[in-house]
């Protein structure tokens, strides 16, 4: 490695922490530049009535090697919890448990034949190795073929459309796999028990700790700090100017923000990578948490296959964590996943309260708005980019024709779903490439 060199981070979400602590440990002067009151992104936590929690929810996997190692670095390995967990699903106006193979053929919307092709489909996919393959097909394709008609339109379809909306028709066949390949690594070897994790405080915990050990180390990290451009100045060094018009000089910049967010506060690009990084296309998500005094269900997922329902799932948080964490309430959100543009998001809380406590009430009658007690809608517009046909082989790298001014973003995961640990790797793959070769 060459001598020391200052480095500037956009972005202090995790995946804009982690290049922070490797490029600390490598040597280098570094700042964070994050445009909210503190870290995390979207992993940052917000109070609920008292209550403070992840504003979207997040769970670590036995198989979060990367996101266990952060953890031990910082401290907090010791804090983690596991805890065994249960699925539900609501199909066809009625709530059955899919906890086990048991449940698994008592399952009554679906035939044993096809039953039979549900799970040959999920074994074929957890056995592929060749991912790159599936980005040549498209996912109703793949799935038509190994489940059938009927077991995608019951089973695949509404799940879907409740992930992806009308963006499945041009999704590939990869992004099925590693929803497979996830929902097997949460399962203990052997035992094949679903074994989630959290640790104890959540991400408030997680990313307050995170930030204190970069401090320590002499990371700077500069809080409600938007960056509004980045170019290069006549001595060579790259400026950040943020947008109280303050301004600072930097060896090497990396913004982790969006893929349109980072070419467009950089006029020196080419107007070919420009359109390379805009042409990216994101899902938003619309997030509700609400406090219940009372359980709904004893699933931390709830997954749903009819149509009517506005949410994607319902993630009962209180089925995983110690309800201590919540007071001794229960905490549910209520995520549907939705393009930027969608109205949904110009609809107030109190607006998308009537159409989602609606629908909950509906599916639960014995819920009723006097059981509630907290409402709030967590909102992100951009969150993860559709895995389009071929997506790996047009994604732009994270070299741009700024040199030394670097993206790496969630974008960049390829073979994973979107998560913290998918998050914390492409972090420190990327940026390990970085400092081989500088």
């Amino acid at each position: 490695m060459s001598d020391q060199k200052s480095w500037g981070i956009v972005g202090g979400g995790i995946l804009g922490m982690t290049l922070a602590m490797r490029l600390k440990q490598a040597g280098h002067q570094v700042a964070i530049f994050e445009s909210s009151e503190k870290t995390g992104g979207l992993a940052s936590s917000w109070n609920m009535n008292g209550i403070v929690w992840d504003r979207f929810y997040h769970v670590i996997l036995m198989s979060d090697f990367h996101t266990r190692k952060i953890l031990k670095e910082i401290g907090l390995e010791k804090e983690l919890r596991w805890v065994e967990t249960k699925t539900g699903f609501f199909s066809e106006g009625k709530l059955h448990s899919m906890s086990n193979l048991i449940e698994f053929f008592k399952f009554p919307p679906i035939n044993l034949i096809d039953k039979f092709r549900l799970g040959l489909t999920i074994f074929v996919a957890s056995k592929i190795k060749n991912w790159e393959r599936l980005e040549n097909m498209l996912v109703a394709d793949w799935l038509t073929r190994w489940s059938g008609r009927r077991v995608f339109e019951k089973i695949w379809l509404p799940l879907l459309k409740a992930k992806l909306g009308d963006n499945y028709k041009s999704t590939s066949a990869a992004f099925i796999w590693t929803t497979i390949q996830r929902m097997y690594a949460a399962r203990k070897s052997g035992l094949k028990k679903e074994m989630f994790g959290y640790v104890a405080g959540g991400y408030e915990k997680i990313n307050s700790q995170f930030a204190s050990h970069l401090a320590v180390s002499g990371v700077e990290i500069n809080y409600n700090s938007t960056v509004r451009s980045v170019k290069k100045t006549v001595v060579g060094k790259l400026e950040v100017t943020l947008e109280n018009n303050s301004t600072q000089l930097f060896d090497h910049i990396i913004s982790t923000l969006s893929s349109r967010q980072s070419v467009n506060m950089v006029e020196e690009l080419t107007e070919e990578e420009k359109q390379l990084h805009t042409a990216i296309r994101y899902l938003g998500v619309i997030c509700p948490s609400i406090i219940l005094k009372h359980s709904i269900s004893p699933y931390y997922v709830t997954n749903i296959t009819d149509n009517w329902p506005p949410f994607t799932g319902i993630i009962e948080m209180t089925a995983l964590i110690d309800k201590n964490e919540a007071n001794g309430n229960h905490l549910i959100y209520l995520p549907k996943y939705i393009n930027p543009d969608d109205p949904l998001f110009e609809l107030d809380d109190s607006e998308l309260r009537k159409i989602f406590l609606g629908a909950l009430f509906k599916m639960y009658p014995s819920i009723t708005d006097a059981d509630i007690i907290f409402w709030g809608v967590s909102k992100a517009r951009v969150v993860f980019a559709i895995p389009s046909l071929n997506y790996s082989k047009n994604l732009p790298g994270i070299y741009t024709s700024l040199d030394n001014y670097y993206i790496i973003n969630s974008a960049q995961i390829l073979n994973g779903t979107l998560n913290v640990n998918e998050t914390i790797q492409v972090a420190e793959s990327k940026i390990k490439i970085i400092l081989d070769e500088i």
